[in-house]
């Protein structure tokens, strides 16, 4: 399943997010944002399973904006797994 999220509070504009029929994440992208530390986090999540990646990710803040690229990330994951 490929999900597709557009982040609020943040840099980047969009993330797509890719997951199989396990919920275990296959594919991360990040459209705009700091480009080492979102492709970073993608390689981290890659392989990983959604509600693993929603537990680690889950309200990191950046710069005291409330939210951050990997706490977007965990929203995406939390909409996409509703999907399921």
């Amino acid at each position: 399943m490929t999900y597709t999220y557009i982040p609020r509070g943040v840099c980047s504009r969009q993330i797509n997010i890719e997951l199989d029929e396990n919920a275990v994440i296959t594919d991360c992208e990040f459209i705009g944002g700091c480009a080492g530390n979102t492709t970073g986090i993608c390689a981290l999540v890659k392989g990983m399973d959604a509600e693993e990646a929603v537990k680690r990710l889950k309200g990191i803040d950046c710069r005291g904006r409330g939210t951050s690229c990997p706490d977007q990330l965990a929203t995406a994951l939390v909409e996409a797994l509703e999907l399921i």
